[in-house]
């Protein structure tokens, strides 16, 4: 079993700029991640794209990120999944059609976000999507959808991407904006004082008359979406109108990754200002598992540049920890980070105010997919609890969901509040699922070459 010091998941911003400066304190420092290529889902594939990128400027500004990540010392583990973790630090890997078991003495999850799923009727028809997955599309493949494309929701991201399809010469055919006019107001208070986040804000403000300019027809406070068709997206109804669509790209914001720390059994907390779980850190990113640190995304949405900040954080905590450096250089280094942080915070506190989904986003009719897996409807999620389903790992039982392939990725946000709506009580109180290993979906072969190794004892470090 190989060894290493300071282990990351995760190359997105807070990763990498985590194992940049870790490797620059003397640490012996692993970077892991899925994709092939750095940058996690807001800077992937930025290495291939060229100077006239329609992703923009602040895409292209994570080569930066990336480059310096390349120069460094650290190991990078491209195309590799973990598939399990243990409490003490032992990873189990797999790539390239085989399995690694890696200790650490340290790890930082950098998992990022996930888009919040949106079940609307016709969500699972072909040509519905959500607006991460077409930019995706957009950045690994040059890929733009044809026809006629509307994006539907709410969130920063929503105008950008519609920006960046204009660009690439595929503009939408409509931007159906759903949120609700009380957003505003709730929004604007965080704005009646002197406000640190303004000059983000604008950025964001600028994105919208970017799409106005490229001709894209606005519609604000869309409410009942459906998507119709027969066998494909033929249609995009909502009260008071109707579009002719090809796609329809989805987004309601994005929620933490927590499939890793959840099956860690973290200590995790219910964040009514984003409405999701996220782990209950310190302010260095510590978690409640001695060896475990979480920064970035994966630990509360905060954005890229402050999960770039956060993952600083948690490389200095990790080289006090494991004595590259003493606490006062740890302190006195994240004094202008944490100023920093401040000023990006107050943006996300803003954000989270006016971009809060409508109740009929969070928790859908009966006639709805609610876990797509597994074909199983809200109202399938309903009658089992009024058979006595009390949260969503006893709803497996009676309905297999979150048994599919995703885990409950997709689906545990809405099957959470389906049963919090059907039992009159806080979605707190449901709680979530308990993922299992392996985290994601591998191959038999792979499996069948795994060789479980005993970790050696007193290998990882942590606080206290």
């Amino acid at each position: 079993m190989s060894k290493v010091e300071f282990a990351i998941i995760g190359a997105g911003p807070a990763g990498m700029a985590a194992a940049t400066l870790a490797a620059e304190l003397g640490l012996d420092t692993m970077l892991i991640d899925e994709q092939g290529s750095p940058g996690g889902q807001i800077y992937r594939g930025v290495e291939r794209a060229p100077a006239a990128s329609p992703l923009g400027r602040d895409y292209l500004a994570g080569n930066q990120l990336v480059a310096a990540m390349r120069a460094s010392a650290v190991e990078y583990r491209p195309a590799t999944t973990v598939w399990h973790l243990e409490p003490e630090g032992t990873m189990h890997l797999a790539g390239a059609g085989r399995t690694e078991t890696i200790s650490a003495r340290r790890i930082l999850l950098a998992t990022g976000a996930i888009e919040r799923p949106v079940p609307i009727p016709g969500w699972v028809l072909p040509g519905v999507m959500t607006v991460g997955a077409a930019q995706i599309l957009l950045k690994t493949a040059d890929l733009v959808p044809t026809g006629r494309t509307v994006l539907a929701g709410q969130g920063p991201l929503l105008y950008l991407v519609a920006t960046q399809l204009a660009r690439a010469g595929a503009p939408p055919a409509a931007i159906l904006e759903t949120t609700p006019p009380a957003n505003y107001r709730r929004a604007l208070r965080a704005l009646r004082r002197r406000w640190p986040g303004l000059p983000p804000l604008l950025k964001g403000v600028a994105s919208i008359f970017s799409a106005m300019r490229a001709g894209i027809p606005v519609r604000r406070d869309v409410r009942g979406l459906r998507a119709i068709g027969r066998g494909t997206l033929e249609r995009v109804v909502w009260e008071g109108g109707e579009a002719a669509a090809d796609h329809l790209l989805l987004h309601e914001g994005v929620i933490p990754n927590i499939q890793i720390s959840l099956a860690l059994q973290l200590r995790h907390e219910w964040g009514e200002d984003q409405l999701s779980w996220r782990p209950a850190l310190d302010p260095w990113g510590q978690t409640s598992l001695p060896c475990i640190a979480v920064a970035g995304d994966a630990g509360g949405i905060v954005g890229a540049e402050a999960a770039r900040l956060l993952g600083q954080l948690a490389a200095l905590d990790a080289a006090m920890l494991l004595g590259r450096i003493g606490e006062p250089e740890r302190d006195r280094r994240a004094g202008p980070i944490r100023a920093a942080l401040v000023r990006e915070r107050a943006l996300h506190a803003f954000l989270d105010r006016l971009y809060r989904p409508r109740r009929s986003i969070l928790i859908p009719e009966d006639d709805v997919v609610v876990c797509r897996c597994e074909e199983v409807p809200a109202g399938r999620i309903r009658r089992a609890v009024r058979l006595g389903a009390t949260g969503p790992n006893q709803l497996k039982a009676f309905t297999r969901c979150g048994m599919g392939p995703c885990q409950g990725r997709i689906c545990g946000p809405v099957v959470a509040a389906v049963i919090a709506d059907a039992l009159a009580k806080p979605i707190a109180e449901i709680g979530t699922w308990r993922p299992r290993a392996p985290f994601k979906p591998i191959t038999v072969g792979a499996l069948a070459a795994f060789e479980a190794a005993e970790p050696e004892a007193g290998e990882a470090v942590s606080r206290g």
